[in-house]
């Protein structure tokens, strides 16, 4: 390698790369420069060195992108929640088109040259989507504030007026960290490893509902914030705890017990209604979701008599959107929460012909097929982690005619399509943009077995 720590070089920017980064070349040498964009000469200081690449820091940009604005957050550079906010928004879109187009050139799944790639359907206001947030506490002083840790590190990057976050869940977990502070509840550090961790606030747009959840390290008296925090805010109809005892960096610990109000919110996505428990997973953009589950539905092709596995289900949205078409709708999640919300929704929307049963699809699918239940259609939707090697084993065995793989991760959707395409044809893959001013990206990708 022809770099040195700290060595400072002019860099033309060839591409981005898919944590939004610029890429350029110095001597055959890969160089990521976070900041930088496609198009423009920069100056940069070689901050890492790889054993493949080297990493810089944007010192000076000597031609600007065209596309380059500049953020409307005032902390941009510093919180690092976004990171391609820089760039103007149409052309985030065609950046995370490209994303896709790199992950499959990198991973090379069988045929990926002739994949329809469909362009990305972003926001017309890409502002304020967020309908959750997760925000970590720490005390300053005698002040307690509430954010994201800076990239890297432990630092907490305090967030009161966050652009990307719905603004009343801004204005709660604000009145938050005024009550912590007014009735010195303990803090979490990682010296004492005692007190408030992290803090989740989430509103079910259709409702207008907010839940809480305060992520603690051990037992908290939180009577009089609480009888504080509804009297501002009328629409929080729940408050949970959850332990979290240990020193690792889960957010979340296995107990969760809810201290005040009700069990649940209400949420609406497509033509129907269903119950969110604190702990269970639903999308953070309400208004892409209703785009994101449309795109699923056109996406699978399913008949009165299929079959359908609903692979990492949480409380059984995307399922719901198919129990009227089809003969029947299992799926399972590891939350049992998740798990218990998706029984009692389909319960209410009068569903007979839905199972649910916690547990990994990896185990629960061949067990399915040995009781005699088998799969016409299957939908996976997993973490960014991208599907277990044991579960792309008992699909490749299950070899379902019909499948939907629906990714928030596109280089694991890719490294999953190389296992995937050895029976299944990509019909198209369709991007929607669930979070703007970010690198991430959710595609649904159709998929079918090959004759």
């Amino acid at each position: 390698m022809n770099l040195q720590l700290k060595q400072r070089i002019p860099l033309k920017i060839k591409r981005m790369g898919i944590n939004g980064e610029g890429i350029g070349f110095y001597k055959k040498t890969l160089v990521f420069v976070p900041g930088a964009l496609k198009g423009e000469d920069v100056f940069c200081q070689v901050t890492a060195l790889k054993r493949n690449f080297a990493e810089a820091k944007l010192l000076k940009i000597n031609k600007h992108s065209k596309f380059r604005v500049k953020p409307q957050c005032p902390i941009y550079e510093e919180c690092g929640g976004c990171q391609i906010m820089h760039l103007r928004y149409d052309k985030q879109l065609d950046f995370k088109d490209d994303m896709v187009v790199q992950a499959l050139k990198k991973f090379k799944p069988s045929d990926y040259e002739s994949y329809e790639i469909r362009k990305t359907k972003g926001m017309e206001e890409p502002y304020h989507y967020r309908a959750k947030l997760q925000f970590q506490t720490r005390s300053f002083g005698n002040s307690v504030k509430a954010g994201l840790f800076a990239a890297n590190s432990h630092r907490l990057v305090s967030l009161q007026d966050c652009l990307v976050q719905d603004s009343l869940t801004q204005e709660i977990v604000n009145k938050v960290t005024l009550l912590l502070t007014k009735y010195k509840i303990p803090i979490y550090n990682e010296r004492k490893i005692a007190g408030i961790r992290t803090v989740m606030v989430r509103k079910a747009q259709a409702s207008s509902q907010v839940q809480i959840i305060f992520v603690t390290s051990c037992q908290l008296r939180l009577t009089a914030l609480i009888k504080e925090l509804h009297l501002a805010f009328p629409e929080i109809v729940t408050i949970a705890v959850n332990y979290n005892r240990s020193k690792s960096s889960e957010i979340y610990g296995e107990e969760t017990e809810i201290i005040w109000g009700r069990k649940t919110i209400q949420e609406e996505v497509l033509d129907y209604s269903f119950a969110l428990s604190p702990r269970s997973f639903y999308q953070l953009n309400p208004e892409q979701t209703q785009v994101l589950y449309t795109e699923i539905v056109k996406a699978l092709d399913v008949s009165p008599n299929d079959h359908l596995i609903d692979a990492y289900c949480g409380v059984g949205t995307i399922g719901f959107a198919f129990a009227n078409k089809v003969k029947s709708v299992r799926g399972m999640d590891i939350i049992p929460e998740a798990i218990e919300d998706a029984k009692k929704n389909a319960y209410a929307m009068g569903f007979e012909n839905t199972y649910y049963e916690v547990g990994k699809a990896e185990d629960l699918i061949p067990k399915w097929y040995d009781e005699g239940y088998h799969a016409d259609a299957l939908i996976v939707d997993p973490p960014r982690t991208g599907l277990d090697d044991k579960l792309l084993q008992t699909i490749i065995e299950a070899a379902p005619e019909k499948m939907v793989y629906v990714s928030c991760n596109v280089s694991t959707l890719a490294r999953d399509l190389v296992r995937l395409t050895q029976i299944y044809q990509v019909d198209y893959i369709q991007s929607v943009d669930m979070f703007p001013h970010t690198a991430r990206i959710e595609a649904v990708v159709k998929l079918k077995k090959r004759a």
